[in-house]
């Protein structure tokens, strides 16, 4: 792969008329223009060779043996084309009203198709906002079998969700770098109890593996952390990284309750998010209004305007860092799935070779964690690494562990 990124450097390099040469840099938006544009940036051919790279591999290397262990039953759906050519992601999550609609708008200074705003739960649905020629709203059963795009995976959850999931496509230089996940206010109170008709935690867990950035937004006046919630960030586990917590509409309250506001939400947030590092909190007001100087007074505008700076600067580093993800996401992927066919050829071999083999593969299935050690002292390989045990014996029960290779 270095010698390919070599070679695309090489590619790029043009003599100029007097016969000097000059590195061609990609042009970027105004948008993303930072102190250090100055600098010469990475070309896009490079960046292009290495998803290329990337490709390669997997289809040579890494798919045959997701393919022989049914690792896209165990963890995550095989990998497409489009998957590697998309552009980097951000969701948002929280709970209704928090919001998350508004933030996309303020960022793209216009509202995009299909965009509702209000002070009850409007967003019913996921919306996905993309670049497109024209502006637009796909539904989803259609965008989920476009091959040009990222989400065919998103049709094992069924037609109940696909009802509940749409593209909102306009020209935006914005959306030429970056595509925004928004999601449905996530429930609290008596609302928990209506179910939704589709596994909401299984989307955001789905989406968050396929996104860069994950950003909850938090109300002042709603930092109560449902059970629904509780769930969703549950199922962020292994996205840590790219989890960033928002404040937003902190010039609702003034100084004094801004700080009891801010105490209780990371005390929330240390119950639920089990780490012992303490999160980085945006706080600000991310809408189009000037910020409420009589309730914040001076201190507070500047505070506000320094910490937008801050999230503006981190979302601006995401294109930049959207090839050193991919190769993340990929070896992260390739650790994975050698774990699964080591777990898989251990639980093979203590198969029987003739009778019994129903009982054999039951006895297996109930001794799981067991077998995990075997192979982790085996291998010598991280604890951290191995799958969930409880979701690993409920796809295991439905295969024949003498079927597999």
């Amino acid at each position: 792969m270095n010698c390919l990124l070599s070679m695309a450097i090489v590619n790029v390099v043009r003599p100029q008329e007097n016969g000097t040469p000059q590195v061609q840099a990609p042009s970027t938006n105004s948008w993303f223009s930072s102190k250090s544009a100055k600098k010469i940036q990475t070309p896009l051919t490079a960046v292009t060779s290495v998803i290329d790279g990337l490709k390669r591999l997997y289809i040579e290397k890494l798919k045959p043996l997701e393919v022989a262990y049914r690792f896209n039953d165990f963890a995550s759906p095989l990998l497409t084309n489009s998957d590697f050519d998309a552009k980097p992601m951000v969701m948002l999550l929280g709970q209704y009203s928090t919001g998350k609609t508004t933030f996309i708008k303020h960022l793209l200074k216009s509202n995009f198709p299909g965009a509702h705003i209000g002070p009850e739960p409007t967003t019913d649905r996921f919306v996905v906002v993309m670049s497109g020629s024209d502006e637009r709203t796909v539904p989803g059963n259609t965008i989920a079998v476009q091959a040009d795009m990222p989400f065919n995976g998103l049709t094992t959850f069924g037609g109940a969700f696909l009802s509940k999931f749409e593209c909102s496509q306009m020209p935006h230089p914005l959306l030429d770098h970056i595509t925004f996940v928004d999601t449905p206010g996530v429930l609290s109170g008596e609302k928990q109890r209506t179910q939704r008709s589709y596994d909401f935690t299984g989307v955001t867990s789905w989406f968050a593996a396929k996104c860069d950035v994950i950003l909850l937004l938090f109300d002042p006046h709603k930092l109560d952390i449902s059970d629904e919630f509780k769930r969703v960030i549950s199922s962020l586990r292994g996205n840590e990284d790219k989890i960033r917590v928002v404040l937003n509409k902190a010039d609702q309250v003034d100084t004094q309750q801004l700080m009891r506001v801010y105490g209780a939400l990371m005390w929330s947030l240390g119950k639920v998010l089990n780490t012992p590092e303490v999160m980085r909190v945006y706080i600000g007001s991310f809408n189009d209004k000037p910020v409420n100087e009589s309730a914040v007074g001076p201190i507070g505008k500047e505070l506000f305007e320094k910490e937008q700076e801050d999230l503006l600067a981190d979302l601006k580093d995401i294109p930049k860092k959207a090839c050193d993800r991919r190769v993340n996401e990929f070896v992260k992927r390739a650790r994975a799935a050698k774990i699964h066919a080591y777990i898989i050829g251990q639980l093979k071999k203590e198969m029987p070779a003739m009778m019994g083999k129903a009982k054999a593969q039951q006895r297996l299935i109930d001794n799981l964690q067991d077998e995990f050690a075997k192979v982790q002292r085996e291998y010598h390989l991280p604890a951290g690494d191995f799958p969930d045990v409880e979701h690993f014996k409920q796809v295991l029960a439905g295969y024949s562990i003498d079927k597999f290779e």
